[in-house]
């Protein structure tokens, strides 16, 4: 009888605790684990639902995708007259990418998007050493297996030559001029070897120090909206002959 009333107190004394325990374990229940990107490299979420909203082109939409680092991403904000004044321009840059993740994305963010042509342009993160350490023959394959893949989907590649840079602020004593410099020799001669459209963006930019001109950038590296205005004008001169081949 003892330990039957034992047995019965030591119960309800318990009972308040695995209530307690139950409760605690419902609440971290309820609480959202937030979702592990570390597998997203090449930052596929970044126009993910801007892709859906966007749509296939319009009947007879000329649709020409941007497809880049920060110099493209960073276009929208400080010249927006230009995109909002082209609809048909689709800005699909992402700051601090490399040649390698521009290919990753070039499925979801240009080909999905069946644009008539696109505007390749990388190596600057990769010359910077952002992530890793490649070389010109590798920023070139991967421009090579982007141009590839348009001639299978029927879209027209325009390959870039890079804006000039003496020196990357997060990055000093780099020296990366004449990197830039053999890497656009290195696009410009492949460009020419295969017919390809080159958009210059590096001789309208560049100073007597072989970077672009301070009344052209914010930081040596950006365009400020005056550099963007010099860049306008090119790059709808080189889409205009883009869509003429079309």
């Amino acid at each position: 009888m003892k330990i039957a009333r034992l047995l019965t107190i030591l119960l309800l004394l318990s009972a308040p605790v695995f209530a307690q325990q139950k409760a605690d374990s419902s609440n971290k229940a309820a609480i959202p684990v937030p979702e592990d990107f570390r597998d997203d490299w090449a930052n596929l979420r970044h126009y993910e639902a801007e892709n859906k909203t966007l749509g296939n082109p319009a009947p007879g939409e000329k649709r020409v995708v941007f497809l880049g680092s920060s110099v493209f991403e960073f276009w929208r904000t400080r010249l927006p007259e230009y995109f909002a004044a082209h609809k048909n321009y689709i800005d699909r840059g992402i700051s601090g990418q490399i040649a390698p993740q521009l290919l990753l994305r070039f499925q979801q963010d240009v080909i999905a998007l069946k644009p008539k042509a696109v505007i390749i342009l990388a190596g600057s993160n990769d010359i910077a050493g952002t992530t890793g350490h490649v070389t010109n023959e590798r920023i070139l394959n991967d421009i090579k297996s982007m141009v590839e893949l348009c001639q299978v989907h029927k879209i027209t590649p325009i390959l870039c030559a890079y804006v000039p840079i003496n020196e990357y602020p997060w990055r000093k004593g780099l020296e990366p001029a004449e990197k830039i410099i053999s890497l656009n020799k290195a696009i410009t001669a492949y460009a020419a070897q295969n017919k390809l459209i080159l958009l210059d963006y590096y001789t309208p930019l560049v100073d007597d120090k072989k970077g672009t001109r301070p009344d052209l950038t914010l930081d040596g590296v950006h365009p400020n909206a005056a550099g963007y205005r010099i860049m306008a004008k090119v790059t709808d001169e080189a889409i205009a002959k883009a869509l003429k081949q079309k």
